[in-house]
């Protein structure tokens, strides 16, 4: 036997109807250890902005005089420079390498497995100081047949300069690290895409160019522009072979006026300004490459979209 409730109403009055559901309360969960987290970042970085405006020993006057310096715009753009030849020689080697690793040929596979084990296992500055001292293992390098005549013959002094050795250390270095990334991204491709591409007669190598590579840049892209801002930084390395990078060329300024601390602030600057630079075209490319997914759209679009949608609903309901 069903049975009317008496409910009483904002006005006081008394009113017959079934009961409702009981009305919930949310309560916003209380989050104390944010706030206290969130003060203690906003002191710390009080503290630091305070120093930096308050301590003398900055020398702000003397970073200002030497951040445009001409011999630190020219060690920046020799750093940018060994920075775009050694990722496109990386680049390049790492595709091949990479290639050579997935063959069904065991002597490339283990060629290339081995390239990437003895210079992903050794520092980069052993191969820096190897490739600048390589005329003491071979003074003469002779082009030939092994075993064989020799066609011709360079003196590894007037062959392997500075500049040379920087390039060598840096790239064939970088081709290992590249060499997993790319396998990294044609591992993630479904195997039945080759095996269609086969069925339809293609080639290894048009599969891999046409089909594979395209479709692996979405997880090649992000590793390889992380690799290219650690590549601006570590070619600091070669400031070793006397090369005036950008870090040789701030420590000859200071080497003149001991004014240490102000002339690696303004190498810092240039380095911040740079990987910013390329952090804004990684994020560009990535976008590029990543077009038909969400993940790849910016933050503003995203938000755009969503409140869109929000609205259609609000709309929908709205009828």
């Amino acid at each position: 036997m069903a049975t009317d409730t008496t409910r009483q109403t904002s006005s006081g009055q008394a009113s017959s109807g079934p009961a409702g559901p009981a009305e919930i309360k949310a309560i916003p969960a209380r989050h104390p250890w944010r706030w206290v987290a969130t003060g203690v970042v906003l002191v710390l970085v009080a503290m630091l902005v305070n120093s930096l405006l308050t301590n003398p020993r900055y020398r702000w006057e003397i970073v200002a005089r030497y951040l445009f310096d001409g011999t630190v715009l020219h060690g920046l753009l020799l750093t940018l420079e060994f920075t775009a030849i050694a990722m496109a020689i990386g680049i390049a080697l790492g595709v091949v390498l990479a290639v050579m690793r997935g063959s069904p040929n065991r002597v490339l596979a283990w060629t290339s497995g081995a390239y990437i084990w003895f210079f992903r296992g050794t520092p980069l500055l052993v191969q820096l100081i190897f490739w600048f001292n390589l005329s003491a293992l071979y003074p003469v390098i002779g082009v030939g047949v092994p075993f064989g005549p020799t066609f011709a013959t360079l003196d590894a002094n007037v062959l392997i300069t500075p500049f040379i050795a920087g390039v060598l250390g840096l790239a064939l270095n970088e081709g290992a690290y590249m060499a997993e990334i790319v396998r990294a991204g044609i591992m993630s491709i479904p195997k039945g895409q080759i095996e269609a591409a086969s069925s339809l007669g293609m080639s290894r190598a048009m599969t891999m160019r046409k089909i594979i590579l395209p479709q692996a840049m979405r997880v090649i892209i992000p590793p390889t522009g992380n690799n290219t801002i650690a590549m601006l930084k570590t070619s600091s390395l070669i400031s070793m072979l006397a090369i005036p990078e950008l870090l040789y060329s701030v420590q000859i300024i200071y080497g003149r006026n001991f004014q240490t601390i102000p002339l690696l602030i303004v190498a810092s600057i240039w380095y911040l300004l740079a990987t910013s630079i390329l952090t804004a075209l990684q994020t560009r490319i990535e976008r590029r490459f990543s077009s038909g997914s969400d993940a790849g759209a910016s933050y503003g679009s995203r938000l755009r979209r969503n409140l869109f949608s929000r609205r259609q609903t609000v709309s929908g309901e709205a009828r």
